[in-house]
């Protein structure tokens, strides 16, 4: 079968999507707080509202453009337009996100929450029709689990490029000067290289893509009936409920620690360590670790799920990564062998679990079709960026107020109990998200075996409708 013979190049563009938005979400994730805290100047538990309110509604918008585009039909497929339309402004937003305004507390507030308001409705808009795009390039699940991987991969290597890059380039372009206005000029300049970058690889994915799986006119659905199927959905609920508790654990960490290493580690202590002649502090080389480690278990979670089944492979890497994010709390801020050889572990486990999830969820949009004949892979596929964005707001927002209720003050020493809260950013709370992840995917539905003959089903209902119509 055509759909079976994804080339090279196509595997390689649905990649460089995830690998654009990527390059913001890591940057959202690992830096937004501590840019509005310590660069930007809002209070720690302002920031934690702004990210829970601000992502809820967005959260909300994610089924808004999944039901949209279920229902448009271009000359280009459903999906691919979106990220052709929406490239440009998502480099835009994410400029002005980093952007800090000459504007007063109050005035700095409301520009925050609007930017970033605004920036999350764009990712949502072409991020969404992203994801959906996975259901409709093949029909074979394992195809989708190849697909899978090498998305997750190129976001991986998105992200370590920005990560790993994004310091030196904060102070390249604020001339090595640690004044505040400085500072301010170099985050928004770096964020004007990345946002080029992003822009670029979203215009290559939409080229180099096509979109095969479609639906029959006869089978178009109301949005009334997609809300209903979605609602009858058990796996979906499930896989909801695991995906959340996943990006929950991710948050809390990746939103932590910077801190972690300006305030515990103190790692202005130790120095720059230049590589290549380019001048990089541990935090920078500790987030970078992760991605790198990341693609190690994105690259592991196809052959190892192919080979023990999708919920085997979620529950043993989740188990380890509670195991790791555990131990992590007793770590010494001089341990420096056993942080990153921890952020190595808990790195390469997560990196395993987000293909699969991506893939168990084009695999709800197979089950909903088998059940009731209708396919809604916008709505399904919407509803794992909706998912994304919860555990997100949780993770970020609980971040927030948990360093304001230890007593954190931006760019001061920091007391015992702050310093010990911060501590259990990395650890204890990320191991309550793992843990409550398994609790979940342990009551999963989709084996292998069952997805087989669905997807069987499937082809041979298509293949009928085809020969009906000619």
């Amino acid at each position: 079968m055509e759909s079976n013979r994804i080339s090279l190049k196509e595997k390689i563009a649905y990649g460089l999507g995830d690998a654009a938005s990527s390059m913001y979400w890591k940057l959202f994730g690992m830096y937004l707080m501590f840019f509005y805290t310590d660069i930007f100047g809002m209070e720690a538990k302002v920031v934690g509202t702004m990210f829970l309110i601000t992502r809820v509604w967005d959260s909300l918008f994610d089924p808004v453009v999944g039901v949209f585009a279920d229902r448009i039909h271009t000359r280009w497929g459903k999906f691919r337009p979106f990220m052709l339309y929406m490239a440009i402004p998502f480099g835009i937003m994410g400029v002005l996100t980093f952007y800090t305004p000459a504007f007063g507390d109050i005035g700095k507030v409301v520009y925050a929450y609007l930017t970033y308001s605004i920036m999350m409705m764009v990712y949502s808009a072409i991020n969404v029709p992203y994801a959906s795009l996975l259901g409709v390039i093949s029909p074979s699940p394992k195809v989708r689990n190849v697909l899978a991987t090498y998305r997750m991969t190129f976001a991986y290597l998105g992200s370590f490029v920005t990560l790993l890059l994004f310091s030196p380039l904060v102070s390249y372009f604020s001339d090595g000067s640690k004044a505040l206005t400085d500072q301010q000029q170099g985050w928004t300049m770096a964020a004007v290289v990345i946002a080029a970058c992003s822009v670029v690889l979203f215009l290559l994915c939409f080229l180099w893509t096509r979109e095969r799986v479609t639906n029959i006119p006869e089978q178009q659905s109301t949005l009334k009936e997609d809300i209903r199927d979605l609602v009858r959905n058990g796996p979906w609920w499930i896989l909801l409920g695991a995906s959340i508790m996943t990006l929950l654990f991710n948050s809390v960490r990746d939103g932590a620690a910077l801190y972690y290493f300006k305030y515990y580690v103190q790692e202005e202590t130790f120095g720059e360590i230049s590589l290549f002649r380019i001048p990089f502090v541990l935090s920078g080389l500790y987030l970078s670790l992760g991605q790198v480690a990341n693609i190690v278990g994105v690259i592991s979670a196809a052959p190892l799920s192919n080979r023990i089944g999708k919920k085997a492979t979620f529950v043993l890497a989740m188990g380890l990564a509670t195991i790791g994010s555990t131990a992590f709390f007793w770590l010494g801020s001089d341990d420096l062998w056993g942080i990153f050889g921890l952020q190595v572990l808990i790195s390469i486990c997560a990196g395993t679990v987000f293909p699969l999830l991506w893939s168990m969820y084009a695999d709800c949009a197979d089950y909903s079709e088998f059940n009731t004949g209708n396919r809604a892979t916008g709505l399904i596929f919407s509803s794992s960026s909706m998912s994304q964005k919860l555990g997100w707001a949780l993770g970020t927002a609980v971040t927030g107020w948990l360093l304001g209720y230890f007593g954190f003050q931006a760019n001061f020493e920091q007391s015992a109990e702050t310093l010990k809260g911060i501590r259990m950013f990395l650890s204890l709370f990320p191991a309550i998200g793992t843990a409550l992840s398994i609790a979940f995917i342990c009551f999963y539905p989709l084996n292998e075996k069952k997805m087989l003959l669905i997807s069987d089903e499937l082809q041979t209902r298509r293949n009928n409708d085809k020969t009906g119509a000619l």
